[in-house]
């Protein structure tokens, strides 16, 4: 078993479905995303360039998906945290109840049209 997969199926509820959840959704939409382990969680590589990474928070009660992107959206701006970060931006759920795949989706072929050049060191 890869380390990204150990990770999230080790992981506590509520955040084990949630992790599982958002799994299933990247993983169907982007068929071609690979799953890392950098950073200590889960990253997703797109075409060699960071694509989005899932960070359970079990301090707080929640899993940010995150991205890097500095731009706005033509829709759901309001549902975006950066929390002060200049070029990651996430959704955040705390439940599986919260995602709502379309709008995921969407978020994240808008970022990956819009990444962060150079960001990305191998």
């Amino acid at each position: 078993m890869k380390p990204a997969e150990e990770y999230i199926l080790n992981q506590e509820e509520p955040f084990k479905s949630i992790l599982l959840h958002l799994q299933l959704i990247i993983e169907q939409s982007f068929p071609e995303v690979t799953l890392q382990f950098k950073w200590k969680i889960p990253f997703y590589v797109l075409d060699g360039s960071p694509f989005c990474y899932l960070n359970p928070s079990k301090k707080k009660g929640y899993v940010d998906v995150g991205f890097y992107g500095d731009y706005q959206f033509e829709k759901y701006n309001n549902l975006l945290i950066s929390e002060g970060r200049k070029v990651v931006k996430s959704l955040r759920f705390f439940s599986v109840e919260d995602i709502n795949a379309e709008i995921l989706v969407y978020i994240l072929t808008k970022a990956n049209k819009n990444k962060v050049k150079g960001f990305w060191k191998k």
